[in-house]
């Protein structure tokens, strides 16, 4: 593969560090906004991996 075609992987999201959530199971608590970041994240991994995997 030549590097023309080469991308960096994604970054994964950073959690919430301890103590920033209120923990009073606010709707859209930080939580949620993690998770869902994280769901595109390996989203974009497992898509970056397939365009990237060596041919066989």
């Amino acid at each position: 593969m030549s590097s023309a075609g080469f991308s960096p992987p994604p970054i994964p999201p950073k959690p919430p560090v301890e103590g920033e959530c209120c923990e009073r199971g606010c709707e859209r608590c930080m939580w949620v906004y993690y998770r869902e970041a994280l769901q595109r994240y390996e989203t974009a991994l497992a898509e970056w991996r397939r365009r990237h995997e060596p041919p066989i």
